[in-house]
């Protein structure tokens, strides 16, 4: 019999300090460079969720984060293959700058400013839970 498995899980850190949101922007592939998302990646096999996210923070930003809830809905990718999940975060160090090692740039945005930016599709629908994680009270 064969196992049937689900679309694989990409994960996304919405990284918060100061009442200010992490973005970041694409240097490629050219269809999206220039495009703004936030940090993540896949979660490699046996890994949970929690851990992709700090791994990924420290492959792109250099920077450790705490992971802390789930944010917004699953956003399908890539016609099913994929499946998007935000979690929230922190960065360990608040004091610790993060580095664009894989993108063009990083910004760190007001609640009041996400819509001005060019997001990437799947990040653009996550905009509403993203806005509500920046203007609760602990933000």
């Amino acid at each position: 019999m064969l196992a049937v498995s689900g679309p694989a899980i990409v994960v996304g850190a919405a990284i918060v300090r100061d009442g200010l949101l992490l973005a970041q922007q694409r240097a490629y592939p050219e269809a999206v460079a220039g495009r703004w998302e936030l940090p993540g990646g896949r979660v490699e096999p046996g890994e949970s969720e929690a851990a992709a996210v700090v791994r990924e923070c420290q492959e792109e930003l250099g920077v450790d984060v705490a992971v802390h809830d789930r944010i917004g809905p699953d956003v399908s990718l890539a016609g099913g293959e994929f499946v998007l999940r935000i979690h929230a975060a922190t960065l360990t160090d608040p004091d610790a700058e993060p580095v664009a090692h894989e993108h063009r740039a990083l910004r760190w945005v007001h609640a009041e400013d996400l819509d001005n930016l060019d997001w990437l599709e799947a990040d653009r629908i996550l905009l509403p839970a993203l806005h509500a994680l920046l203007v609760r009270p602990d933000a």
